[in-house]
């Protein structure tokens, strides 16, 4: 079930202060950012990443079950950006940040959104989405926002001595879009929530009534499919339309690893949302 049709083009479209002029994305920002958007999805491919690794995808192509095919993609990570041995591309085994991979950013993202993993996810959405990061360890209003620089200098650390992890990301995506549409082919968007205590600390757009407004998002975010766990961290329950192919990652996309919390890693901009106090 797709959101209802937006009130108004200002509520509709992403402001100018949530986008950059250009992405690398087969979509521009102010539209896949936008409300409408939300209603009427469209398939998002960060440039050249499904060519360049269509190997890969042929190999998943030929494999039925989801365990194996999370299996095929994991040891084409390790041998591809030699996960194992860091030292191949130029950086020290055993030592500093040369073992950070997708798989520590993506748990240091579930375990703190708000440390240099989280900067590195931002920051990567950034480039590939051209959706700007709106909240770091706080709202950030304005480039002269203190908050501003401390996201840049988590973002550096982050990547420090590390192997091409923005392009381990851009293969991660593509994988989980990839997996999503031969999981589910029909499915258009799923239902999400997130809990929160603060209805202040989101940036409203358009209010229509008492439960029912109109967002802006920070270009990442956590969701989860379970409302008794959106509950537990918060007295306000968000409940929220997702395009399937705004999501980055979800919990199952990896059988074995991150499964707490049925948690859900998608993509931000404006989005119709229900609230209603757990």
């Amino acid at each position: 079930m797709s959101p209802s049709a937006p009130r108004t083009a200002v509520a509709a479209t992403l402001p100018a202060r949530a986008r950059l002029p250009i992405n690398r994305c087969n979509l521009p920002p102010v539209i896949l950012g936008s409300l409408t958007f939300q209603a009427h999805p469209q398939a998002i491919e960060i440039d050249g990443v499904r060519t360049f690794h269509a190997d890969l995808f042929a190999r998943l192509d030929a494999i039925d079950d989801a365990r194996d095919r999370a299996r095929q993609f994991q040891d084409y990570m390790v041998v591809k950006f030699r996960l194992d041995e860091p030292q191949d591309a130029g950086g020290e085994k055993g030592r500093g940040r040369a073992k950070a991979d997708y798989l520590r950013l993506l748990r240091g993202w579930f375990f703190d959104s708000d440390a240099r993993e989280g900067a590195v996810l931002k920051s990567w959405a950034e480039s590939r989405f051209g959706l700007i990061t709106r909240h770091h360890k706080g709202i950030i209003h304005d480039p002269d926002d203190p908050l501003l620089e401390l996201f840049q200098r988590d973002r550096a650390r982050g990547l420090h001595n590390t192997n091409a992890l923005e392009s381990q990301l851009d293969l991660v995506h593509a994988y989980c879009q990839w997996e999503l549409a031969r999981r589910f082919p029909e499915k258009t968007h799923v239902t999400l929530y997130r809990g929160v205590n603060r209805l202040n600390a989101f940036e409203v757009l358009d209010k229509q009534d008492a439960t029912h407004q109109v967002m802006l998002f920070n270009n990442v975010n956590s969701f989860t499919s379970d409302r008794d766990v959106a509950g537990a961290f918060g007295d306000h329950i968000f409940t929220v339309q997702i395009p399937v192919s705004k999501i980055l990652f979800f919990s199952g996309l990896l059988p074995g690893r991150m499964q707490g919390e049925s948690e859900y890693i998608v993509l931000g901009g404006v989005y119709a949302v229900e609230t209603a106090t757990f």
